[in-house]
């Protein structure tokens, strides 16, 4: 920056402020004030833009008044986080920094990344409920079937009771338990949260209809909202209808599961509902429906196209086995009133 701009300014500034002095120290002698009052007003004037500049260009930025100065190089996110990074290395203690690289990880989807961040803030703090809480959804996160079970539920067992005030570590154990078919478990659960959110909130809302179709798992219809049922049955249902070819007869065996699903048919593989039966119940007819999810915020109403599939399993899981029997409709539009038919005619 040249110094031809800073006395340009300053003399500029000087004159604005001689001309405005000058008639004032006119008027100060017509009222016979003494001299020396307004010649150290002018000589203030000169002197304090020029000390102004002076001070700024000692201790101020003044590459900030340059307009072709060169801007800092903007960071991004991996920048960001490949500095964290070696900050942990040197300082591999810093909770606080384990605990900010998780949860960048998990806003950028990278849910292993963001798992072994958690562990490593359990192990500074093994009491650390909000890194059993981020451990538990992230590996829920990174399995196909998002399932928290294993050491997630029990991270999130111990996480609400050392913090009973944890909004989410209640809402996943909740999950948890509506996934493991814990449908009265799961109600207490969300009702314990639901006590902690304001009445009017869309999440306060989100945990009333929850509550209900838990609710109505469990056999206690009409315990909550009395206009969730009826809203729910206002939602998609999709009528299956399962045969066996038989060609397959002979390879069903006693105790086999049946499961009839249905899946988005774009997005994660988890099934947005799902229902499992005996299958010697077949031929079978089966309704799917929002209440028929595996976890509360996947449901047949968030999808508008769904892939619909039946399975046999030998082994009574719903994760895909060889040996199991399989048969599948294709896709189709969540909102079909027509009857879905099935049959299952091939060996995974």
């Amino acid at each position: 920056m040249k110094l031809a701009f800073f006395l340009i300014a300053a003399a500029m500034i000087a004159a604005a402020l001689f001309l405005l002095l000058w008639p004032l120290m006119r008027h100060g002698r017509q009222q016979g004030r003494s001299r020396k009052v307004f010649v150290l007003a002018l000589a203030l004037a000169f002197l304090l833009p020029i000390a102004a500049i002076s001070l700024y260009l000692g201790v101020g930025t003044p590459v900030a008044l340059d307009g072709v100065a060169h801007q800092p190089k903007s960071m991004s996110i991996d920048d960001a986080v490949g500095e964290l990074k070696a900050h942990l290395a040197q300082q591999p203690d810093d909770l606080q920094g384990w605990m900010l690289l998780a949860q960048t990880y998990g806003v950028m989807h990278r849910a292993v990344e963001a798992r072994a961040a958690y562990e490593q803030a359990m192990r500074i703090d093994a009491d650390n409920s909000a890194a059993m809480v981020g451990w538990a959804e992230a590996d829920s996160l990174q399995r196909e079937d998002h399932r928290i079970d294993g050491r997630a539920l029990e991270l999130l067992e111990r996480a609400v009771k050392l913090d009973p005030q944890s909004q989410r570590g209640l809402w996943l154990l909740g999950i948890s338990q509506f996934q493991h078919d814990h449908y009265a478990e799961a109600a207490t659960t969300w009702r314990q949260l639901q006590a902690q959110l304001d009445p009017g909130s869309n999440v306060a809302k989100a945990v009333v209809e929850q509550i209900a179709v838990a609710d109505a798992r469990a056999g206690n219809p009409g315990k909550t909202a009395p206009e969730t049922p009826a809203a729910e049955a206002q939602g998609p249902a999709l009528q299956v209808q399962v045969s066996l070819s038989p060609a397959l007869k002979d390879k069903l065996g006693r105790g086999d599961t049946l499961f009839v699903y249905a899946r988005a048919e774009q997005g994660p593989p988890m099934p947005l509902a799902v229902a499992k039966l005996d299958a010697a119940a077949l031929p079978a007819t089966v309704t799917l429906t929002d209440a028929m999810g595996m976890t509360p915020q996947f449901k047949l109403s968030s999808a508008s196209r769904v892939f619909v599939g039946a399975r046999i399993s030998k082994s009574g899981q719903a994760m895909p086995q060889a040996g199991d029997l399989e048969g599948d409709a294709g896709v189709v539009d969540v909102g079909t009133r027509n009857p879905i038919r099935i049959t299952i005619d091939k060996v995974h």
